[in-house]
């Protein structure tokens, strides 16, 4: 408890300097309302937003201790989602608020240094000087309005806008009969931050079938954490067709080490539990190993790894052990989770010709279009998304099918990738 207070105590008087700033420069406007209880009404429901958002998270960490685990991830979201909604667009108008002090200020030091007297300002020029202010403020919130409204868009609908992204990539060393193969790549699910909303989920299994894809490759983190994430899950995700296979592994998130867990055997078992959910939807899990797929008499190899990523994400990828056995001059196809594998173990270091990856998500939030492709977690990972190549050596970095934490997509929609091979 007492490191609940000590978490809740900076929050609240970090809300209440920003809402107490907003709310400067928002008075003025509401002010100038005709009818007093509209101006009230504004007033009530400005202090009142806040009051619930810093209400919420004093419930949830108060009350953490009586949330089922799996759910404190909804929950977290939510809380994520309102903050996010109430006070970056606040952040924004504190901007304009701010550009006006410091024009205030700035007029006022100059004219102090000229040694210039008070006198009394005409009425006429005090109601422009108040014109001129409340015109800033109005353009504050009319620009606050924008992240408002992506937020709320992110939230309620950009999460479920599924993207199909296509690329079609040339090999001089793919066998004939693979010559117009049809991979659908998909990455990291979250089914627990779903929320069990099985038809939103049901739609995009019928967008991936409807690329008629020759194999579906999922690329980790099935759950955010826990294998009872995956209950009813079975009978939406195994709808999933493909004609010659549908293969998988796992992500960091699939090994439950966001948790305390009361044994190593209860965590071990947890991560069984995964894994034979991905056998319920009729993937076959590659844990460091590789499997021929055959078409005609050519073949070429399919290697998937365990995660591997960078500190303080676990290694237990082992490329080694996995693509022992493989002919050295045997087209190959890599899945792991992490593209930060890919420069770590892959270039140059070996002859795999194309990597799948996911992971990073796009951080939910970017921006991409007319040329631009941004978003902050390229700060982190170079290789974030879409389709990277050097030399005779891809990977692709699928931005994500779900989505964990801010419960929403802003710029960065979930993700269905159709490559072709040709």
């Amino acid at each position: 408890m007492r490191a609940s207070i000590f978490l809740l105590i900076p929050l609240f008087l970090f809300m209440l300097l920003v809402d107490f700033y907003t709310f400067r420069g928002i008075n003025p406007l509401i002010a100038r309302i005709r009818f007093s209880v509209i101006r009230k009404a504004f007033r009530i429901l400005f202090w009142g937003i806040s009051l619930i958002v810093f209400a919420g998270f004093c419930l949830f960490m108060f009350g953490i201790k009586h949330v089922k685990q799996s759910d404190a991830y909804i929950y977290v979201g939510y809380l994520v989602a309102g903050f996010a909604l109430f006070y970056i667009p606040k952040f924004v108008f504190i901007l304009f608020v701010l550009l006006k002090d410091i024009q205030r200020v700035t007029m006022g030091t100059i004219q102090w240094f000229r040694g210039r007297k008070k006198k009394s300002v005409p009425q006429l020029n005090a109601t422009k000087k108040m014109e001129r202010s409340e015109f800033l403020y109005q353009m504050g919130l009319f620009i606050a309005a924008i992240p408002f409204a992506s937020i709320l868009y992110g939230v309620t609908k950009g999460k479920f806008n599924f993207r199909v992204m296509r690329e079609r990539i040339s090999f001089d060393n793919l066998p004939a009969s693979f010559k117009g193969l049809k991979i659908v790549h998909i990455s990291d699910m979250h089914l627990g931050s779903f929320n069990r909303k099985f038809d939103q989920v049901s739609k995009a299994v019928e967008l991936i079938n409807e690329q008629e894809p020759d194999l579906i490759l999922f690329t980790g983190d099935l759950v955010n954490n826990f294998a009872e994430e995956t209950e009813d899950w079975a009978p939406v995700l195994s709808k999933m067709q493909a004609r010659i296979g549908k293969y998988s592994i796992l992500g960091n998130h699939d090994y439950g080490d966001y948790s305390e867990w009361k044994s190593p055997a209860e965590k071990e078992k947890n991560l069984d539990a995964i894994k034979r959910f991905h056998k319920k939807m009729g993937f076959r899990l590659l844990l460091n190993e590789s499997e021929n797929i055959r078409i005609d008499d050519e073949e070429i190899a399919l290697i998937g790894v365990e995660n591997w990523g960078k500190p303080p994400f676990p290694q237990h990828g082992d490329l080694k052990k996995a693509t022992t056995g493989i002919d050295a001059n045997r087209f190959k196809l890599l899945m792991s989770h992490d593209p930060s594998h890919w420069d770590a173990e892959v270039l140059d270091k070996t002859n795999i010709d194309l990597t799948f990856s996911g992971h990073t998500h796009g951080m939910q939030f970017g921006i991409e279009r007319a040329g631009i492709k941004w978003s902050p977690v390229q700060y982190k990972y170079p290789r974030w998304g879409g389709l990277y190549n050097e030399r005779k050596q891809y990977l692709y970095v699928n931005r994500g099918f779900g989505y964990i934490g801010f419960p929403g997509r802003i710029g960065m929609p979930p993700e269905i990738t159709v490559i072709e091979l040709v």
